[in-house]
C-alpha cells in the first residue's frame, strides 16, 4: 500500500485529491495539510512513502517544504497551477520526484505516483520544455537581494540601511535590475521576475 500526505491550501482541492487517491486499490491517504509547515509535520509523524504539494501556500510554500525534506526516505510530487521554469528548476533541485500541472488528467496523478515509487521521475511534458527553453536568473545575488527587498515595500533608503550601503549605490543596483529585466520600473520588474519563478520566498 503507497501511503500518501496531500498538502493544499484550497479546502475543495484538497478534499477532491483526497477522494480521488483514496479510490485506487493500492493507494491510502494518510494525511492532509493546509500549508508546507504542516505538511513538514505530518510527514514526520506519519512516515509517508508521498507528499504531494502545491507550491503557493502560506506560512511555508510547498518548495521551502520539499527543500527541508529534501534528505527524507519520503518522495515528494509537486502539483500545481504555476508552469513556471524557476519553479520548476528549483523542485529540481530538492530533488522532488514528480512536477505536475493541476489540469493534468486525474489518471495521470496515480500513474505518475506510482511511476514516482518506482524511482523513476514525473514531470510535465510542457514544463521540461520551459525548462530547456526558459534563461537562468540575469540578476547577481545581490541584484536579487535588492529587488526582494523592493517587493517587500522597502524604499532606496531603507534598503541601504538593511545592506549597509549607500543610497547612490542602491539607486545603481536599482537600474541595473530595471536594465537587466527589460522593465520600466520597480512593479514590472517584480512581475517580472516572479513570472519567472525567481524569487526564493
Amino acid at each position: 500500500m503507497i501511503r500518501i500526505v496531500i498538502a493544499e491550501d484550497q479546502r475543495l482541492m484538497l478534499g477532491a485529491l483526497g477522494t480521488l487517491l483514496g479510490m485506487e486499490e493500492d493507494m491510502e491517504v494518510v494525511g492532509q495539510a493546509r500549508n508546507g509547515e504542516e505538511a513538514v509535520a505530518l510527514v514526520e509523524e506519519k512516515k509517508p512513502d508521498i507528499c504531494i504539494m502545491d507550491i503557493e501556500m502560506p506560512i511555508m510554500s510547498g518548495l521551502d517544504a520539499a527543500e527541508a525534506m529534501k534528505e527524507w526516505p519520503v518522495k515528494v510530487i509537486i502539483l500545481t497551477t504555476f508552469a513556471r521554469p524557476g519553479y520548476f528548476e528549483r523542485a529540481r533541485k530538492a530533488g522532488v520526484g514528480g512536477y505536475l500541472l493541476k489540469d493534468s488528467p486525474s489518471d495521470e496523478l496515480a500513474s505518475s505516483i506510482r511511476a514516482v515509487m518506482d524511482g523513476r521521475r514525473a514531470y510535465a511534458p510542457e514544463l521540461i520544455d520551459l525548462a530547456y527553453s526558459s534563461t537562468d536568473n540575469p540578476l547577481t545575488d545581490r541584484e536579487s537581494q535588492v529587488l526582494e527587498l523592493i517587493a517587500e515595500g522597502k524604499n532606496t533608503k531603507e534598503i541601504a540601511e538593511e545592506l549597509y550601503l549607500t543610497t547612490g549605490t542602491v539607486r545603481n543596483y536599482i537600474s541595473t535590475i530595471l536594465d537587466k529585466l527589460d522593465v520600466g520600473n520597480r512593479i514590472e520588474a517584480i512581475s517580472r521576475f516572479k513570472e519567472k519563478g525567481w524569487f526564493k520566498k
